[in-house]
Protein backbone atom coordinates (compact mmCIF):
# COMPACT_ATOMS: atom_id res chain seq x y z
CA UNK A 1 0.00 0.00 0.00
CA UNK A 2 1.22 3.25 -0.75
CA UNK A 3 1.72 5.98 2.24
CA UNK A 4 -1.06 8.47 0.87
CA UNK A 5 -3.35 5.28 0.90
CA UNK A 6 -2.49 4.07 4.18
CA UNK A 7 -2.71 7.10 5.50
CA UNK A 8 -6.68 7.75 4.32
CA UNK A 9 -7.19 4.37 5.61
CA UNK A 10 -5.95 5.06 9.05
CA UNK A 11 -7.74 8.42 9.34
CA UNK A 12 -11.16 6.11 8.74
CA UNK A 13 -10.37 4.25 11.57
CA UNK A 14 -9.72 6.99 13.31
CA UNK A 15 -13.09 8.75 13.02
CA UNK A 16 -14.95 5.48 12.93
CA UNK A 17 -13.42 4.63 15.97
CA UNK A 18 -14.28 7.71 17.49
CA UNK A 19 -17.85 7.75 16.03
CA UNK A 20 -18.03 4.44 17.83
CA UNK A 21 -16.79 6.21 21.35
CA UNK A 22 -13.92 3.96 21.51
CA UNK A 23 -10.48 4.40 22.69
CA UNK A 24 -7.24 3.30 20.83
CA UNK A 25 -6.67 0.55 23.96
CA UNK A 26 -10.45 -0.78 23.40
CA UNK A 27 -10.23 -1.00 19.46
CA UNK A 28 -6.73 -2.89 20.63
CA UNK A 29 -8.55 -4.83 23.04
CA UNK A 30 -10.89 -6.11 20.37
CA UNK A 31 -8.14 -7.10 17.79
CA UNK A 32 -6.23 -8.45 20.20
CA UNK A 33 -3.24 -6.11 19.68
CA UNK A 34 -1.61 -3.03 20.98
CA UNK A 35 -2.72 0.38 21.42
CA UNK A 36 0.63 1.62 20.11
CA UNK A 37 -0.39 -0.85 16.93
CA UNK A 38 -3.65 0.76 16.90
CA UNK A 39 -1.77 4.70 16.89
CA UNK A 40 0.57 3.49 14.04
CA UNK A 41 -2.51 2.00 12.17
CA UNK A 42 -4.00 5.67 12.25
CA UNK A 43 -1.33 7.38 11.64
CA UNK A 44 -1.21 5.79 8.21
CA UNK A 45 2.49 3.85 9.45
CA UNK A 46 1.38 0.29 9.23
CA UNK A 47 0.76 -1.79 6.52
CA UNK A 48 -2.68 -3.49 6.82
CA UNK A 49 -3.95 -7.55 5.47
CA UNK A 50 -7.79 -7.30 4.11
CA UNK A 51 -8.28 -9.58 7.14
CA UNK A 52 -6.98 -7.03 9.60
CA UNK A 53 -8.71 -4.55 7.33
CA UNK A 54 -12.04 -6.60 8.09
CA UNK A 55 -11.11 -7.14 11.59
CA UNK A 56 -11.46 -3.79 12.06
CA UNK A 57 -14.59 -3.37 10.14
CA UNK A 58 -16.29 -5.56 12.03
CA UNK A 59 -15.23 -4.07 15.44
CA UNK A 60 -15.76 -1.02 14.21
CA UNK A 61 -19.50 -1.70 12.61
CA UNK A 62 -17.59 0.25 9.87
CA UNK A 63 -17.36 -1.23 5.98
CA UNK A 64 -13.66 0.44 4.50
CA UNK A 65 -13.50 0.01 1.76
CA UNK A 66 -17.48 1.53 1.12
CA UNK A 67 -16.12 4.14 3.11
CA UNK A 68 -12.92 4.78 1.11
CA UNK A 69 -14.80 4.77 -2.20
CA UNK A 70 -14.18 8.19 -4.24
CA UNK A 71 -15.87 11.11 -4.49
CA UNK A 72 -19.69 11.71 -3.24
CA UNK A 73 -22.75 9.77 -2.83
CA UNK A 74 -25.32 9.67 -5.48
CA UNK A 75 -28.34 8.12 -6.02
CA UNK A 76 -29.99 6.14 -9.42
CA UNK A 77 -34.01 6.44 -9.56
CA UNK A 78 -35.99 4.77 -11.86
CA UNK A 79 -39.31 6.12 -11.35
CA UNK A 80 -42.70 5.95 -12.37
CA UNK A 81 -43.79 3.07 -9.68
CA UNK A 82 -46.49 3.29 -7.24
CA UNK A 83 -45.80 2.46 -3.81
CA UNK A 84 -47.25 0.53 -1.07
CA UNK A 85 -47.16 -1.07 2.27
CA UNK A 86 -46.11 0.38 5.66
CA UNK A 87 -43.52 2.51 6.99
CA UNK A 88 -42.39 3.93 10.49
CA UNK A 89 -41.62 7.85 10.98
CA UNK A 90 -38.13 7.91 12.55
CA UNK A 91 -37.61 10.56 15.53
CA UNK A 92 -36.81 14.28 14.87
CA UNK A 93 -33.49 15.31 13.55
CA UNK A 94 -34.33 18.62 15.29
CA UNK A 95 -34.77 17.39 18.52
CA UNK A 96 -31.99 15.31 18.40
CA UNK A 97 -28.92 18.07 17.61
CA UNK A 98 -31.31 20.43 20.67
CA UNK A 99 -30.50 17.23 23.23
CA UNK A 100 -27.13 16.37 22.15
CA UNK A 101 -26.43 20.20 23.05
CA UNK A 102 -28.55 20.22 25.82
CA UNK A 103 -26.34 17.40 27.45
CA UNK A 104 -23.69 19.62 28.35
CA UNK A 105 -25.70 20.85 30.68
CA UNK A 106 -25.92 17.86 33.04
CA UNK A 107 -22.38 16.36 34.53
CA UNK A 108 -24.08 13.25 34.82
CA UNK A 109 -24.53 10.20 32.22
CA UNK A 110 -27.14 11.00 29.35
CA UNK A 111 -28.85 8.80 27.42
CA UNK A 112 -30.79 9.27 23.94
CA UNK A 113 -33.05 6.16 22.78
CA UNK A 114 -33.64 5.57 19.52
CA UNK A 115 -32.16 8.70 17.82
CA UNK A 116 -31.87 9.38 14.18
CA UNK A 117 -28.46 8.14 12.80
CA UNK A 118 -27.92 11.01 10.35
CA UNK A 119 -25.01 13.38 9.57
CA UNK A 120 -25.97 16.13 11.46
CA UNK A 121 -26.05 14.00 14.29
CA UNK A 122 -22.83 12.59 13.31
CA UNK A 123 -21.44 15.95 12.77
CA UNK A 124 -21.94 17.05 16.61
CA UNK A 125 -21.00 13.42 17.78
CA UNK A 126 -17.70 14.49 16.35
CA UNK A 127 -17.55 17.73 17.92
CA UNK A 128 -18.65 16.83 21.52
CA UNK A 129 -16.28 13.86 21.39
CA UNK A 130 -13.23 16.36 20.28
CA UNK A 131 -14.15 18.17 23.08
CA UNK A 132 -13.89 15.23 25.70
CA UNK A 133 -17.43 14.10 25.96
CA UNK A 134 -16.99 10.35 25.85
CA UNK A 135 -19.92 9.05 23.38
CA UNK A 136 -20.88 5.72 22.55
CA UNK A 137 -23.40 3.99 20.42
CA UNK A 138 -25.22 1.07 22.69
CA UNK A 139 -24.57 -2.19 20.72
CA UNK A 140 -27.25 -3.22 18.41
CA UNK A 141 -29.54 -0.13 19.22
CA UNK A 142 -29.27 3.56 17.94
CA UNK A 143 -29.56 4.57 21.49
CA UNK A 144 -26.31 6.67 22.46
CA UNK A 145 -24.69 7.10 25.63
CA UNK A 146 -22.90 10.57 26.77
CA UNK A 147 -20.66 10.68 29.76
CA UNK A 148 -18.97 14.25 30.03
CA UNK A 149 -15.57 14.78 31.25
CA UNK A 150 -14.64 16.79 34.85
CA UNK A 151 -14.24 19.86 31.92
CA UNK A 152 -14.89 20.11 28.47
CA UNK A 153 -11.38 21.24 26.14
CA UNK A 154 -12.90 24.37 23.76
CA UNK A 155 -9.17 24.00 22.16
CA UNK A 156 -9.57 20.72 20.93
CA UNK A 157 -12.81 21.43 19.05
CA UNK A 158 -13.39 19.43 15.90
CA UNK A 159 -13.34 23.00 13.79
CA UNK A 160 -13.86 21.20 10.56
CA UNK A 161 -17.41 19.11 12.08
CA UNK A 162 -18.10 22.35 13.57
CA UNK A 163 -18.07 24.64 10.80
CA UNK A 164 -20.40 22.03 8.58
CA UNK A 165 -23.96 22.12 10.98
CA UNK A 166 -25.46 25.21 12.08
CA UNK A 167 -26.29 23.52 15.76
CA UNK A 168 -22.99 24.42 16.46
CA UNK A 169 -24.95 27.71 18.00
CA UNK A 170 -26.82 26.26 20.36
CA UNK A 171 -23.16 25.77 22.07
CA UNK A 172 -23.84 29.53 23.02
CA UNK A 173 -25.89 28.56 26.23
CA UNK A 174 -24.73 25.94 27.40
CA UNK A 175 -21.08 26.50 27.94
CA UNK A 176 -21.75 30.09 29.20
CA UNK A 177 -22.35 28.57 32.49
CA UNK A 178 -18.94 27.62 32.49
CA UNK A 179 -16.44 29.67 30.69
CA UNK A 180 -15.74 33.17 31.16
CA UNK A 181 -14.74 33.00 27.35
CA UNK A 182 -14.99 31.18 24.43
CA UNK A 183 -14.81 30.59 20.63
CA UNK A 184 -16.92 28.96 18.29
CA UNK A 185 -16.46 28.95 14.55
CA UNK A 186 -18.82 30.53 12.18
CA UNK A 187 -21.80 27.48 11.66
CA UNK A 188 -22.90 26.12 8.13
CA UNK A 189 -25.48 23.53 7.42
CA UNK A 190 -27.58 24.49 4.37
CA UNK A 191 -27.21 27.12 2.46
CA UNK A 192 -30.86 29.24 2.37
CA UNK A 193 -29.08 32.91 2.77
CA UNK A 194 -27.34 34.71 5.45
CA UNK A 195 -28.56 34.11 9.53
CA UNK A 196 -28.10 36.55 11.64
CA UNK A 197 -27.41 35.49 15.25
CA UNK A 198 -28.69 38.50 16.62
CA UNK A 199 -32.40 37.08 17.92
CA UNK A 200 -29.68 34.40 19.63
CA UNK A 201 -27.79 37.46 21.14
CA UNK A 202 -31.04 39.36 22.35
CA UNK A 203 -31.86 36.61 24.37
CA UNK A 204 -28.19 35.64 25.49
CA UNK A 205 -27.26 39.11 26.86
CA UNK A 206 -29.70 38.94 30.08
CA UNK A 207 -27.35 35.84 30.79
CA UNK A 208 -24.24 38.18 30.39
CA UNK A 209 -22.79 36.48 27.00
CA UNK A 210 -21.74 39.40 24.48
CA UNK A 211 -20.36 38.34 20.77
CA UNK A 212 -17.80 39.57 18.42
CA UNK A 213 -16.77 38.25 15.12
CA UNK A 214 -13.59 37.62 13.94
CA UNK A 215 -11.85 35.35 11.12
CA UNK A 216 -14.31 33.16 10.88
CA UNK A 217 -15.21 32.66 14.93
CA UNK A 218 -17.87 33.85 17.47
CA UNK A 219 -15.33 35.49 19.85
CA UNK A 220 -17.84 35.15 23.25
CA UNK A 221 -17.41 36.76 26.31
CA UNK A 222 -19.87 36.08 29.58
CA UNK A 223 -20.05 38.97 32.65
CA UNK A 224 -21.58 36.40 35.36
CA UNK A 225 -22.61 38.86 37.26
CA UNK A 226 -25.32 39.57 34.68
CA UNK A 227 -28.84 37.58 35.52
CA UNK A 228 -32.05 38.18 33.92
CA UNK A 229 -33.83 41.35 35.57
CA UNK A 230 -37.76 41.14 33.31
CA UNK A 231 -38.72 38.66 30.94
CA UNK A 232 -36.85 37.89 27.64
CA UNK A 233 -39.08 38.98 25.02
CA UNK A 234 -36.97 37.20 21.51
CA UNK A 235 -37.28 39.14 18.60
CA UNK A 236 -37.78 36.35 16.32
CA UNK A 237 -40.11 33.20 17.21
CA UNK A 238 -37.44 30.71 16.42
CA UNK A 239 -36.66 27.34 17.12
CA UNK A 240 -33.15 27.24 17.73
CA UNK A 241 -33.02 31.09 19.55
CA UNK A 242 -35.61 29.66 22.10
CA UNK A 243 -34.20 26.42 22.86
CA UNK A 244 -30.32 28.81 23.45
CA UNK A 245 -32.87 30.73 25.70
CA UNK A 246 -33.69 27.45 27.64
CA UNK A 247 -31.06 26.28 27.71
CA UNK A 248 -29.36 29.65 29.02
CA UNK A 249 -32.21 29.45 31.74
CA UNK A 250 -31.55 25.92 32.78
CA UNK A 251 -28.78 26.41 35.07
CA UNK A 252 -30.01 29.94 36.56
CA UNK A 253 -31.69 29.42 39.85
CA UNK A 254 -33.64 31.99 39.81
CA UNK A 255 -37.04 32.12 37.36
CA UNK A 256 -36.44 33.27 33.45
CA UNK A 257 -40.10 34.07 31.80
CA UNK A 258 -39.52 34.01 28.11
CA UNK A 259 -42.09 35.46 25.69
CA UNK A 260 -42.83 35.15 22.22
CA UNK A 261 -40.76 31.57 22.58
CA UNK A 262 -41.05 28.85 20.22
CA UNK A 263 -43.60 26.19 20.76
CA UNK A 264 -42.64 23.86 18.19
CA UNK A 265 -41.91 19.97 18.35
CA UNK A 266 -38.56 20.40 18.72
CA UNK A 267 -38.19 22.71 21.53
CA UNK A 268 -41.31 20.69 23.26
CA UNK A 269 -39.01 17.84 23.31
CA UNK A 270 -36.48 19.85 24.45
CA UNK A 271 -38.58 21.18 27.29
CA UNK A 272 -39.42 17.23 28.46
CA UNK A 273 -35.68 16.78 28.56
CA UNK A 274 -35.17 19.87 31.00
CA UNK A 275 -37.69 18.25 32.95
CA UNK A 276 -36.13 15.22 33.73
CA UNK A 277 -32.82 16.85 34.58
CA UNK A 278 -34.96 18.85 37.49
CA UNK A 279 -35.36 22.19 35.95
CA UNK A 280 -39.37 23.24 36.35
CA UNK A 281 -40.26 24.32 33.05
CA UNK A 282 -44.24 25.64 32.53
CA UNK A 283 -46.09 26.89 29.77
CA UNK A 284 -45.07 24.35 27.27
CA UNK A 285 -46.63 24.36 23.88
CA UNK A 286 -47.16 27.93 24.20
CA UNK A 287 -45.75 30.92 23.59
CA UNK A 288 -44.69 31.91 26.91
CA UNK A 289 -41.90 29.41 29.20
CA UNK A 290 -41.63 29.69 32.55
CA UNK A 291 -38.55 28.17 33.84
CA UNK A 292 -36.50 27.64 37.13
CA UNK A 293 -33.28 26.11 36.57
CA UNK A 294 -30.70 24.33 38.87
CA UNK A 295 -27.33 26.24 39.34
CA UNK A 296 -25.64 22.56 39.16
CA UNK A 297 -27.26 19.55 37.33
CA UNK A 298 -25.72 16.14 37.56
CA UNK A 299 -28.57 13.21 36.89
CA UNK A 300 -28.12 9.85 34.56
CA UNK A 301 -31.01 10.48 32.68
CA UNK A 302 -32.95 8.86 29.64
CA UNK A 303 -34.83 9.87 27.37
CA UNK A 304 -37.01 9.38 24.20
CA UNK A 305 -36.91 11.87 21.55
CA UNK A 306 -40.46 12.27 19.86
CA UNK A 307 -41.30 11.16 16.10
CA UNK A 308 -40.22 13.74 12.94
CA UNK A 309 -43.48 15.57 11.38
CA UNK A 310 -41.05 16.93 8.93
CA UNK A 311 -40.08 13.18 7.55
CA UNK A 312 -43.64 12.07 8.26
CA UNK A 313 -44.63 14.93 5.58
CA UNK A 314 -41.67 14.14 3.43
CA UNK A 315 -42.76 10.33 3.54
CA UNK A 316 -46.68 12.09 2.95
CA UNK A 317 -45.59 13.98 -0.30
CA UNK A 318 -43.94 10.64 -1.63
CA UNK A 319 -47.54 8.89 -1.56
CA UNK A 320 -49.06 12.11 -3.29
CA UNK A 321 -46.41 12.53 -6.18
CA UNK A 322 -46.44 9.00 -6.93
CA UNK A 323 -50.45 8.22 -6.34
CA UNK A 324 -49.90 5.61 -3.84
CA UNK A 325 -51.68 4.23 -0.96
CA UNK A 326 -49.69 3.77 2.33
CA UNK A 327 -49.54 3.68 5.55
CA UNK A 328 -47.13 6.06 7.44
CA UNK A 329 -47.13 4.87 11.20
CA UNK A 330 -46.01 6.76 13.86
CA UNK A 331 -47.20 10.40 12.88
CA UNK A 332 -46.91 13.02 15.50
CA UNK A 333 -50.11 14.69 13.99
CA UNK A 334 -50.45 17.70 16.83
CA UNK A 335 -47.63 19.19 14.13
CA UNK A 336 -49.25 18.44 10.76
CA UNK A 337 -52.91 19.32 11.60
CA UNK A 338 -52.42 22.19 9.61
CA UNK A 339 -50.65 20.42 6.62
CA UNK A 340 -53.67 17.83 6.57
CA UNK A 341 -56.08 20.38 6.83
CA UNK A 342 -54.71 22.46 3.89
CA UNK A 343 -54.70 18.74 2.13
CA UNK A 344 -58.12 17.64 2.15
CA UNK A 345 -59.01 21.19 1.10
CA UNK A 346 -56.92 19.95 -2.38
CA UNK A 347 -58.93 17.52 -2.35
CA UNK A 348 -56.71 14.80 -0.38
CA UNK A 349 -58.45 11.83 1.12
CA UNK A 350 -56.33 9.63 3.85
CA UNK A 351 -57.45 7.83 6.93
CA UNK A 352 -56.56 8.42 10.50
CA UNK A 353 -56.16 5.50 13.29
CA UNK A 354 -56.06 6.18 16.94
CA UNK A 355 -53.92 7.89 18.76
CA UNK A 356 -51.53 6.77 20.87
CA UNK A 357 -48.12 7.93 22.91
CA UNK A 358 -44.79 8.57 21.74
CA UNK A 359 -42.02 6.84 23.53
CA UNK A 360 -41.63 10.48 25.15
CA UNK A 361 -45.07 9.42 27.31
CA UNK A 362 -45.90 13.40 25.80
CA UNK A 363 -46.37 13.48 22.21
CA UNK A 364 -49.77 12.00 20.43
CA UNK A 365 -48.50 9.74 17.66
CA UNK A 366 -51.74 8.34 14.53
CA UNK A 367 -51.09 6.18 12.06
CA UNK A 368 -52.10 7.58 8.34
CA UNK A 369 -53.16 5.44 5.29
CA UNK A 370 -52.95 7.63 2.30
CA UNK A 371 -55.81 6.89 -0.29
CA UNK A 372 -54.86 8.22 -3.90
CA UNK A 373 -57.35 10.56 -5.61
CA UNK A 374 -57.28 13.70 -7.85
CA UNK A 375 -56.19 16.77 -6.48
CA UNK A 376 -56.78 20.75 -7.07
CA UNK A 377 -54.70 23.46 -6.41
CA UNK A 378 -55.47 25.66 -3.38
CA UNK A 379 -57.25 28.81 -3.76
CA UNK A 380 -55.07 31.29 -1.79
CA UNK A 381 -50.70 30.84 -1.71
CA UNK A 382 -49.43 28.32 0.73
CA UNK A 383 -46.87 30.21 3.25
CA UNK A 384 -45.25 29.14 6.54
CA UNK A 385 -46.71 30.12 10.10
CA UNK A 386 -44.47 29.56 13.25
CA UNK A 387 -46.20 26.42 15.13
CA UNK A 388 -49.10 26.15 15.26
CA UNK A 389 -48.82 27.06 11.76
CA UNK A 390 -47.88 25.28 8.49
CA UNK A 391 -44.31 24.19 9.70
CA UNK A 392 -41.43 25.97 7.41
CA UNK A 393 -40.02 22.90 6.77
CA UNK A 394 -42.74 21.23 5.23
CA UNK A 395 -43.39 24.03 2.68
CA UNK A 396 -41.52 22.89 -0.15
CA UNK A 397 -43.48 19.43 -0.28
CA UNK A 398 -46.35 21.57 -0.81
CA UNK A 399 -44.33 22.67 -4.46
CA UNK A 400 -44.40 18.76 -5.10
CA UNK A 401 -47.68 18.25 -4.15
CA UNK A 402 -48.85 21.53 -6.23
CA UNK A 403 -47.17 19.94 -9.40
CA UNK A 404 -49.56 16.67 -9.20
CA UNK A 405 -52.65 19.34 -8.82
CA UNK A 406 -55.15 20.62 -11.08
CA UNK A 407 -54.11 24.44 -11.05
CA UNK A 408 -51.74 27.57 -10.41
CA UNK A 409 -50.03 26.99 -6.67
CA UNK A 410 -48.05 29.72 -5.41
CA UNK A 411 -45.39 28.60 -2.59
CA UNK A 412 -44.57 32.19 -0.72
CA UNK A 413 -41.23 30.91 1.57
CA UNK A 414 -40.85 35.00 3.28
CA UNK A 415 -38.36 33.08 5.93
CA UNK A 416 -35.31 32.11 4.05
CA UNK A 417 -33.88 34.46 0.87
CA UNK A 418 -32.90 31.00 -1.42
CA UNK A 419 -34.47 28.59 -0.51
CA UNK A 420 -37.36 29.00 -3.22
CA UNK A 421 -34.82 29.24 -5.72
CA UNK A 422 -34.05 25.79 -5.38
CA UNK A 423 -37.40 24.72 -6.25
CA UNK A 424 -36.85 25.88 -9.96
CA UNK A 425 -34.50 22.65 -10.15
CA UNK A 426 -38.00 20.67 -10.33
CA UNK A 427 -38.18 22.05 -13.93
CA UNK A 428 -35.81 19.53 -14.82
CA UNK A 429 -37.98 16.90 -14.33
CA UNK A 430 -41.22 18.35 -16.00
CA UNK A 431 -42.45 21.13 -13.41
CA UNK A 432 -44.10 24.08 -14.31
CA UNK A 433 -42.15 26.55 -12.05
CA UNK A 434 -42.31 30.37 -12.20
CA UNK A 435 -40.11 32.10 -10.17
CA UNK A 436 -41.33 35.45 -9.07
CA UNK A 437 -38.78 37.09 -6.60
CA UNK A 438 -35.91 34.95 -4.35
CA UNK A 439 -39.08 34.25 -1.55
CA UNK A 440 -42.33 33.30 -4.58
CA UNK A 441 -42.85 30.28 -7.06
CA UNK A 442 -45.83 29.36 -9.31
CA UNK A 443 -46.41 25.88 -9.79
CA UNK A 444 -48.61 25.39 -12.93
CA UNK A 445 -49.70 21.19 -12.71
CA UNK A 446 -50.23 18.92 -13.48
CA UNK A 447 -47.36 17.63 -14.53
CA UNK A 448 -45.99 15.73 -16.90
CA UNK A 449 -42.85 14.30 -15.26
CA UNK A 450 -39.35 13.14 -17.43
CA UNK A 451 -36.31 11.59 -16.11
CA UNK A 452 -33.32 13.73 -15.29
CA UNK A 453 -30.14 14.13 -13.77
CA UNK A 454 -29.92 16.73 -11.56
CA UNK A 455 -27.44 18.04 -8.76
CA UNK A 456 -28.99 17.53 -5.43
CA UNK A 457 -29.63 21.95 -4.10
CA UNK A 458 -27.23 22.45 -1.11
CA UNK A 459 -30.50 22.49 1.30
CA UNK A 460 -32.23 19.50 2.97
CA UNK A 461 -35.63 19.99 1.84
CA UNK A 462 -35.56 20.88 -1.42
CA UNK A 463 -32.68 18.18 -1.94
CA UNK A 464 -35.43 15.62 -0.92
CA UNK A 465 -38.26 17.59 -3.15
CA UNK A 466 -36.01 16.80 -6.19
CA UNK A 467 -35.59 12.78 -5.26
CA UNK A 468 -39.24 12.16 -4.48
CA UNK A 469 -40.17 13.82 -8.03
CA UNK A 470 -37.76 11.51 -9.64
CA UNK A 471 -39.92 8.90 -8.04
CA UNK A 472 -42.48 10.20 -10.24
CA UNK A 473 -40.58 10.44 -13.55
CA UNK A 474 -41.06 7.14 -15.60
CA UNK A 475 -37.71 6.05 -16.66
CA UNK A 476 -34.29 6.46 -15.06
CA UNK A 477 -32.93 9.61 -13.26
CA UNK A 478 -30.04 10.91 -11.22
CA UNK A 479 -29.50 13.04 -8.27
CA UNK A 480 -25.87 13.62 -7.47
CA UNK A 481 -23.94 14.70 -4.58
CA UNK A 482 -26.92 13.83 -1.72
CA UNK A 483 -24.60 14.66 0.96
CA UNK A 484 -27.37 17.18 2.61
CA UNK A 485 -30.00 14.08 2.11
CA UNK A 486 -28.12 12.16 4.09
CA UNK A 487 -27.66 15.10 6.81
CA UNK A 488 -31.50 14.58 7.61
CA UNK A 489 -32.84 11.72 6.69
CA UNK A 490 -31.65 8.37 7.76
CA UNK A 491 -31.61 5.08 5.24
CA UNK A 492 -33.75 7.12 3.01
CA UNK A 493 -33.14 5.18 0.04
CA UNK A 494 -33.53 1.58 1.25
CA UNK A 495 -36.82 2.74 3.35
CA UNK A 496 -38.28 4.04 0.18
CA UNK A 497 -37.03 0.80 -2.10
CA UNK A 498 -39.33 -1.19 1.15
CA UNK A 499 -42.13 0.59 -0.30
CA UNK A 500 -41.19 -0.60 -3.33
CA UNK A 501 -39.15 2.24 -5.21
CA UNK A 502 -36.42 1.54 -7.06
CA UNK A 503 -33.54 3.85 -5.88
CA UNK A 504 -29.78 3.13 -5.81
CA UNK A 505 -26.78 4.18 -4.23
CA UNK A 506 -23.79 4.68 -6.23
CA UNK A 507 -20.46 6.60 -6.09
CA UNK A 508 -18.47 7.58 -8.90
CA UNK A 509 -15.31 6.10 -9.84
Amino acid sequence: MSEDYLARIGGLIRDARRHQGMTQAELAEHLGTSQSAVARIEQGKQNLSLEMLARIGESLDSEFVSLGSAGPQHLRIRGGTKLSGSIDVKTSKNAAVALLCASLLNRGRTTLRNLARIEEVNRIVEVLQSIGMKIRWLPGTSDLEITPPERVDLSAMDLDAARRTRTIIMFFAPLLHDFDSFSLPFSGGCDLGSRTIEPHMTALRSFGLTVETTNGFYEARVDSSVRPTRAIVLTERGDTVTENALMAAARYEGETVIRNASPNYMVQDLCFFLQKLGVEVEGIGTTTLHVRGRSEIDVDVDYSPSEDPIEAMSLLAAAVVTESSITIRRVPIEFLEIELSLLSEMGMKYELGSEYQSANGMTRLVDLTTIPGPLVAPIDKIHPMPFPGLNIDNLPFFALIGAVAEGRTMIHDWVYENRAIYLTELTKVGVKVQLLDPHRVLIDGPTRWRAAEVVCPPALRPGVVILLAMLAAPGTSVLRNVYVINRGYEDLAERLNALGASVTIFRDI
